[in-house]
């Protein structure tokens, strides 16, 4: 099954931007296929089963994709031989072994949600993570921003990532891996989030929801 994944695991290619501090992440121009991403975007906005989930710092809709009855034209996006391809590559760019295992969940912001600062990490759980982002052109005045930290403080802000459809963030979980999505005033920003585990880490399937 042809995988819908455009991800390289060359980190010398000028289409990925690695970082190593305030944590190691990367930032990729297009992680999905044009006509993958234009399926789901269809799916996402008619027919995926949303669920409003609400927590202490966020307030989101989302999904597990691995568990959702996809249309044909996104059967790939969840095909084993693909994720676990995926896992490599992302293996592959961070210079370590992952599991085959991968946890992906599908979430979505409406105005007037955000995500509050978090790192996201549970001993023993999630590693790594992937998010993909899609939407239909959001722009600045738009928000939802992805904002990384050089500290737990919400106003040292290291960067800031516009919701650029298409693009994708990896980054590794630790005690360090402080991020937090800005609020959205208009549009839908959708992102596929993918966690992926180091073998002296692995977790349950679809155990965490946390940031996007």
């Amino acid at each position: 099954m042809r995988s819908p994944y455009l991800l390289s695991h060359e980190r010398s290619s000028d289409a990925i931007e690695f970082v190593d501090t305030p944590f190691r992440y990367f930032l990729v121009r297009r992680c999905l296929d044009q006509d993958t991403e234009g399926a789901l975007l269809d799916w996402f906005e008619t027919q995926a089963p949303w669920t409003l989930t609400e927590t202490d710092f966020y307030e989101q809709y989302e999904f597990s994709m691995r568990h959702a009855c996809l249309p044909p034209s996104l059967v790939p996006l969840t095909d084993q031989c693909n994720l676990s391809q995926l896992s490599t590559t992302m293996g592959s760019l961070f210079d370590l072994v992952f599991s085959n295992r991968v946890s992906m969940l599908a979430h979505k912001l409406v105005p007037g949600q955000r995500i509050a600062i978090h790192n996201d990490y549970l001993d023993g759980h999630e590693t790594h993570r992937l998010t993909i982002q899609l939407n239909r052109g959001l722009c600045d005045r738009d928000g939802g921003m992805f904002l990384l930290f050089n500290s737990p403080d919400p106003h040292d802000i290291h960067r800031i990532i516009r919701p650029i459809a298409g693009s994708a963030l990896g980054f590794e979980i630790g005690e360090r891996s402080n991020h937090a999505v800005s609020r959205l005033h208009h549009g839908e920003r959708y992102t596929l989030v993918y966690s992926f585990y180091a073998q002296s880490g692995i977790a349950s399937d679809d155990h965490s929801s946390g940031s996007q």
